[in-house]
């Protein structure tokens, strides 16, 4: 009788065990120990960039924070103090591109895949502020307006669409579609147009700040081609307007390694030699050009005359111990420990050249065309 008794027991608890009840009260205890295990865990450092071009990383000339992608996340880095903040891109949609605002307070990023958006992030509190919809499948390239009103997005190839936002209001203002690849947006000083650039592609495209201040529905925007010349089979790989005094020209790179000037009437003025196998990027301040080229080379220009004036020296190479060292060529080497030459660190001025082609026909499109 004891036997039966303790076996009719054991079925009973064993009966209990699988009831519902106690599967629930399992799975209840399990999701409150995920929620405190999310409440502790922290992204203390990202090790890492996803940024598939220049247009994807960004620096605040006011206080130097860096801003980068690592999947769909947005990591500020302050360089002085080697520390890492994060913005969390909740739809988990990978980033492609960012940039800050001018005052930096904000930073606006794009993504890739399908319906993709535009979203504007507070940089102090790390929280989405504003959130953009108008791309199919991907953006390339954003850009805020020197003015802080607007912000250019342009989409990934199949997408066709050039947007320009208020984003403040969160409407488009104005659109255009086209065709190229674009790699890159620049604005002007005075925010009246901004510049893309990509493959075999430089376009000027003008807003009409009376009409789209105006208008509830979104106006047309006007575009105009760069006129390139014997250039125009290049890939334009970066653009930046000018500021101060050469508020009127136009810069640009070619993936082959010139840097070319547009003038006021978007005709291709002028251009030198990199000197580099490839060109990646540029910036363009007051006094200077600098591109940045293949084998870490950044090369400085003068805006004026497009003069070349120097080569910035590279990083040292990865492991070497910088403290030990008493000359600045030990830092950079090549092969088995072999020093750079100092003829290697230096690169004889490029020589401007006038451009060759005369007056090329004007390619200009009217609203809705690429």
């Amino acid at each position: 009788m004891a036997a039966e008794g303790s076996g009719t027991i054991r079925s009973r608890i064993k009966n209990l065990l699988r009831s519902p009840s106690i599967k629930l009260r399992r799975r209840s205890g399990a999701a409150r120990h995920k929620e405190d295990l999310s409440g502790k865990v922290t992204l203390e450092k990202v090790l890492g960039i996803t940024a598939p071009g220049n247009r994807a990383l960004a620096c605040d000339p006011r206080t130097g924070l860096l801003a980068y992608p690592a999947g769909c996340v947005v990591v500020l880095l302050n360089p002085r103090k080697n520390k890492q903040l994060h913005i969390f891109n909740s739809c988990r949609k990978a980033i492609t591109t960012l940039a800050f605002s001018p005052d930096g307070k904000y930073v606006v990023t794009g993504e890739s895949g399908h319906m993709p958006a535009v979203r504007v992030w507070d940089v102090s509190e790390r929280l989405q502020v504003s959130e953009l919809h108008q791309h199919k499948y991907g953006v390339s390239c954003v850009s805020f307006s020197p003015n802080g009103k607007y912000i250019v997005s342009v989409g990934y190839q199949h997408d066709m669409m050039v947007n320009v936002w208020s984003w403040k209001k969160n409407v488009v203002v104005s659109a255009n579609k086209v065709s190229s690849k674009v790699t890159a947006v620049s604005f002007s000083d005075d925010s009246s147009y901004f510049v893309t650039a990509g493959n075999r592609h430089v376009k000027f495209w003008y807003l009409d700040h009376g009409k789209t201040s105006k208008a509830n529905a979104t106006v047309p925007l006007l575009g105009r081609s760069g006129l390139l010349g014997e250039l125009r089979n290049n890939f334009f790989s970066d653009v930046a307007c000018g500021r101060g005094r050469q508020a009127s020209s136009t810069f640009c790179i070619t993936s082959s390694g010139l840097l070319c000037e547009f003038n006021d009437r978007r005709l291709l003025d002028k251009w030198v030699e990199l000197r580099a196998s490839q060109a990646t990027c540029l910036s363009v301040t007051d006094e200077l050009i600098f591109c940045g080229c293949s084998d870490g080379t950044v090369r400085a220009f003068s805006p004026v005359n497009l003069h070349f004036l120097c080569s910035l020296p590279r990083p040292h190479c990865l492991g070497a111990d910088v403290a030990s060292m008493v000359d600045a060529r030990c830092t950079q080497r090549r092969g088995e420990g072999r020093h750079v030459s100092p003829q290697d660190r230096t690169c004889p001025a490029p020589q401007t050249t006038p451009s060759a082609c005369g007056t090329p026909r004007d390619t200009s499109s009217s609203p809705g065309t690429s």
